[in-house]
């Protein structure tokens, strides 16, 4: 049995290394058009912003070292041109030589992984100080063109997690960042109410942050020294970063009849199969499945290529591993903020059907005597059913280990109450003795059943419908001086049992504190005197004002 790979980064080194974990009998060629193999794109940004100090970090391990330990053959630099599926033969080209030979394979494994985009106005072109971010030679050229052009302007395109690491890298090195997004938000993966808080950390770190803004002209003929928007604004910059998004890599799979999936990307079963006899297809180049909804999904990420790898190698050589789906779990740090997401959206549930129920809990990571800052927790839960739907996070530290137990949870199929009842560890300087996690649990589970909540969003629009509602701000005065939903009335909850008589219990009534935990006092109170409709506004006034503030 001869095993050939097309592809040698965390992909296509999974498939060969779980084979041969497998089997010594197969026969494993590895063949990549690059110089590099097994390396981190993921750490291309900190390796550029001088966090890793050396290549050889992002680089552990080689050829040789491969061939050593697992008998794998791996050639570098060298191009498959063609594929005869009928034959099973490769037709590869040696990049360094030119020289051309033909290999044959019993099982063939596209890992052929993704490229960078490019947006039009600069397809086709070279400047010496315009830069994608996508492998070991581009992260050597950024660096070099760093520490030797040291330049003071950069324009960055695209606001995902490489541009978001780029922007935070390039920024740590005193340079001016002006990041451009084509969409009317940063991370077009999470909820705008969400991403406004990215948005707004950028801001406070001197980012400037264009939305809805696309780059329409190039000024520059060796090296770009501006480029006009679709604002017709001219923006001087030393350097440009396209961050862009990816493309799978597709031309070998298409040339030999493999079908693409819904999103352009190969489509694949549970054992990383294409309709092709023998041939499979992981990492960046595959489609993947959502755990949730079982519709594809395509989120190229190197820890999903990772198993992807591992699940085709086994797969090949007689195992029974299978594809499970993913989440699309991810977190980027931005600065001193850390930004997670898994499972579905809002916008993707409504999507998808679901009527649900939203939570903004906003807590402190560990206790407060102990330095506890607040994160930002948007959990959804599916109303008929109560199974968690997804979560975003926002926060300084912690966010990581919640997003993770949220992740794991969502995976079990763990409903809202299944949250509160984790047994997750407690001790003051890493937690609070009612979690982050749990306390979603709990507050998503009450508003399931007795003590509905309320959004922003929602609230607003029903103001702007004009509908009857009676909104009580339950803090103190001096809270409610300082700021307050439109058009509440403060009634201090010590004083609520008293003047809930002067109430209408049957208008719907909005209950609020700061950040919600007053506000639920205050509605179970409303609720055990008898009113008809309360809900709690979710995350409170702080999130209230977030959200407007986002809206002007």
């Amino acid at each position: 049995m001869r095993i050939v790979v097309i592809g040698s980064v965390a992909a296509g080194t999974s498939v060969a290394a779980k084979a041969r974990r497998n089997t010594e009998d197969a026969e494993i060629a590895v063949y990549d058009q690059d110089k590099d193999i097994s390396y981190s794109v993921c750490g291309i940004p900190y390796f550029v912003g001088d966090e890793v100090e050396s290549i050889d970090k992002l680089t552990p391990r080689n050829a040789a070292w491969f061939k050593k330990r697992y008998n794998v053959d791996i050639f570098t630099e060298h191009r498959v041109t063609h594929v005869d599926k009928v034959r099973k033969e490769l037709q590869i080209t040696n990049l360094r030589t030119g020289e051309a030979k033909v290999d044959s394979y019993d099982t063939l494994v596209l890992a052929t992984g993704a490229s960078p985009t490019t947006p039009e106005v600069f397809a086709g072109l070279t400047w010496d100080n315009v830069f994608q971010v996508r492998n070991i030679q581009n992260a050597e050229s950024i660096r070099e063109f760093v520490e030797t052009r040291q330049p003071k302007k950069a324009a960055i395109i695209g606001a995902g997690f490489i541009g978001l690491e780029m922007t935070e890298q390039l920024s740590k090195a005193g340079i001016e960042v002006t990041l451009i997004q084509r969409s009317n938000q940063v991370m077009k993966h999470m909820d705008p109410d969400m991403a406004f808080r990215v948005e707004k950390k950028l801001r406070e770190k001197g980012i400037r942050v264009l939305l809805k803004t696309t780059v329409i002209e190039v000024v520059g003929e060796q090296s770009v020294t501006a480029v006009k928007t679709n604002e017709n604004e001219l923006l001087d910059t030393d350097m440009v970063i396209l961050a862009t998004g990816v493309r799978p890599n597709t031309r070998l799979a298409k040339e030999i009849g493999i079908t693409l999936g819904k999103t352009r990307a190969i489509q694949v079963n549970k054992k990383m199969q294409t309709n092709v006899a023998d041939v499979y297809a992981v990492g960046d180049v595959a489609e993947s499945f959502s755990l949730i909804t079982g519709k594809p999904i395509y989120r190229p990420l190197g820890s999903t290529a990772n198993k992807m790898g591992r699940i085709a190698g086994d797969a090949m050589t007689g195992g029974s591993l299978e594809h499970r789906g993913i989440l699309g779990t991810g977190i980027v740090r931005v600065f001193d903020m850390a930004v997670a997401q898994t499972g579905l959206t809002e916008r993707e549930a409504r999507e998808e059907g679901y009527d649900i129920a939203i939570l903004y809990n906003i807590k402190p990571d560990k206790a407060d005597y102990l330095g506890g800052i607040e994160l930002t927790i948007k959990a959804i839960a599916d109303k008929a059913t109560g199974r968690v739907l997804g979560a975003q996070i926002t926060g300084i530290n912690g966010v990581d280990k919640r997003i993770d137990v949220i992740a794991t949870a969502i995976t079990f199929n763990a409903k809202a109450e299944d949250l509160f009842h984790l047994d997750l560890a407690y001790a003051p300087p890493f937690a609070t003795t009612k979690d982050p996690v749990l306390y979603t649990g709990m507050a998503l589970d009450n508003a399931l059943k007795r003590n509905p909540l309320i959004t922003p969003e929602d609230l607003l629009k029903k103001q702007k419908a004009h509908e009857p509602l009676q909104i009580i701000d339950a803090r103190s005065q001096k809270q409610y001086a300082v700021s307050s939903v439109r058009d509440a009335i403060n009634i201090p909850l010590a004083d609520l049992r008293e003047k809930a008589k002067a109430l209408d219990p049957s208008m719907t009534t909005v209950t609020y504190c700061n950040k919600g935990v007053t506000g639920n006092a205050a509605q179970n109170i409303l609720l055990n005197l008898g009113f008809d409709e309360v809900y709690n506004l979710s995350g409170g006034n702080k999130n209230y004002q977030l959200y407007v503030q986002m809206k002007e």
